[in-house]
């Protein structure tokens, strides 16, 4: 009896030690627990995805390990879909602010940089452990590379592989804890952010005017080119009681009542133009109608409203664009993108061929198709491996760099011919968990795997000085970015992860906001970040 309770006992074991073995099943067990874990809240705190990473060092401390090709799949989505969607973005926020976010990560680069040579010169450690260890405590494997390349020595792999635990843990705690140490509330951070934004796109609003200019009365719309005067659009004329859909040939007569649409700006030039600001309504005719339509014809994304010409050719005028939650005024040079929705008035007779042009068919936007992933993918692999040649230096953007910029490129280019390179929030976002999930548990158990190894070898004294590498300098930014440039608290989160070249971290903090504020900001920092520690390897092995 005892020995049938020893079989059953080893054959459990052995049966247990299978399936940990298996790496699908280890996968998604880590990632089951993670999430676990990560819904469970401490004072309001939580971990919530990032639990995968500290699930996954339990793991790896025990010997399972996942295998690196699912870390490069994670790796490659979690960064191509950030990309795309920060693309639109990110052009105009490095004109905007990429002289702040240049200044900050090189701020972080330099000052992780001096402590380095801080612990070299002062405490007598080897060079060549302590540049590894400034690439380990900020998890940058091009770094690496470069401190093998310049130094030639196995030390430098140690320092990384000393240092580069606590970097991935450290960041992740750091940018998740940030916002309670700073009492910042991140819904007040992402209104404000919300509001930025929208500051180049004013509110658009609605008013009647009476024609009493003498000088507009018995013209045409078209011969005042009052859009082009006043940047606002008249949607509707009313004239004794009829109301209609104006074209450029419409006459405005003295009495007459236009309902014009644009900023408040541009309706006080509708004002000085045509009439005092009435309160009377004009009614819609039952023969027009006011109807959105989505933009989900591919032949049309790019296309300026002017190359449409729906107003000479349905009599149809365009009221509003809204995109991304902000309501745009239309003019002649609008692009349209896709998933905008449209505003327009026009004959009823007209709607339907109207809302051909458009597509309006709201299932295109759940579609997901893998051609242009696949591409743009393939593309940015390529562009990573390019190198560049500075006599004895080499410089190559890497598999992150060189999909990260891509995407970006492909992001604000929107559509090539037939491809469409964007993607619709929902897939962007299932894409994007799909992949930062993998990564993270590959990474964790990577990590793992030699925490307690690498602690016990070599002791306390490199593990403190590499903590101090990572925590001092994103200190420091923290306090320049929030109390010197006044940051908004989600674009310095970004910041701190992209200069950290941190993918964990910012799969960290993809989770506390809606807005796409911290992968802007990580877009922007990440490849000026990676250049600056490369070239910081290089100064450091010279001294």
């Amino acid at each position: 009896m005892l020995r049938q309770k020893v079989y059953t006992f080893a054959a459990l074991k052995s049966n247990a030690m299978g399936l940990f073995s298996n790496s699908y099943f280890a996968l998604f067990l880590i990632i089951l627990v993670g999430f676990i874990i990560g819904r469970i809240k401490i004072k309001g705190i939580s971990l919530d995805v990032s639990a995968v990473i500290f699930v996954a060092l339990v793991f790896g401390h025990f010997g399972i390990i996942i295998p690196k090709d699912f870390q490069y799949l994670g790796l490659v989505l979690f960064i191509f879909t950030i990309g795309i969607q920060a693309g639109p973005g990110f052009f105009g926020s490095f004109k905007k602010n990429g002289r702040e976010l240049a200044l900050l990560a090189s701020l972080l680069i330099f000052t992780s940089s001096l402590i380095t040579y801080g612990v070299y010169h002062f405490m007598g450690i080897d060079k060549s452990l302590c540049i590894g260890l400034l690439t380990g405590s900020l998890t940058s494997t091009p770094g690496l590379a470069a401190a093998i390349d310049t130094t030639g020595s196995p030390l430098a792999s140690i320092g990384y592989g000393i240092g580069y635990p606590f970097g991935v843990i450290g960041v992740i705690l750091f940018v998740s804890l940030l916002p309670r140490f700073l009492r910042v509330n991140i819904k007040d951070a992402e209104a404000q952010y919300k509001k930025e934004m929208s500051a180049g796109y004013p509110e658009i609003m609605r008013k009647n005017f009476v024609v009493e200019n003498e000088n507009v009365v018995g013209k045409t719309i078209g011969g005042l080119r009052i859009r082009f005067m006043t940047k606002a659009v008249v949607s509707r004329v009313m004239h004794g009681d009829t109301a209609i859909t104006p074209s450029p040939d419409t006459i405005l007569q003295k009495g007459d009542v236009i309902k014009a649409v644009g900023p408040e700006d541009a309706l006080s030039r509708v004002q000085l133009l045509i009439g005092p600001e009435t309160t009377t309504e004009i009614p819609l005719s039952t023969h027009y109608d006011v109807r959105s339509f989505l933009v989900t014809n591919k032949e049309i994304v790019n296309k300026t409203l002017g190359q449409l010409n729906i107003l000479n050719t349905y009599n149809a005028t365009i009221t509003r664009i809204r995109r991304s939650g902000i309501n745009i005024s239309p003019s002649p040079s609008s692009k349209l993108q896709f998933g905008d929705k449209i505003i327009v008035a026009c004959h009823k007779e007209s709607m339907e061929q109207v809302a051909r042009i458009f597509g309006d068919d709201d299932r295109r936007l759940s579609d997901t198709d893998f051609f242009p992933i696949a591409t743009g993918i393939i593309l940015g692999i390529l562009v990573g491996k390019l190198s560049v040649n500075f006599g004895s230096f080499s410089f190559s953007l890497g598999l992150t760099g060189g999909i990260l910029l891509t995407a970006l490129i492909l992001g604000r280019t929107g559509k090539t011919g037939p491809i469409m390179w964007t993607m619709t929030g929902a897939a962007n976002q299932l894409l994007r968990q799909f992949g930062l999930l993998f990564f993270l548990a590959a990474v964790g158990t990577g990590a793992g795997s030699s925490l307690v190894e690498t602690f016990q070898q070599y002791g306390v004294e490199l593990f403190v000085y590499g903590i101090i590498i990572t925590l001092l300098p994103m200190i420091v930014t923290s306090i320049v970015a929030r109390y010197v440039l006044k940051m908004n608290i989600l674009t310095l989160l970004g910041t701190l992860t992209g200069s950290m070249t941190s993918t964990p971290g910012l799969a960290a903090i993809d989770g506390m906001t809606d807005t796409d504020a911290p992968s802007v900001a990580y877009a922007t920092v990440y490849p000026i970040a990676m250049v600056l520690l490369i070239v910081f390897v290089q100064i450091l092995s010279l001294i």
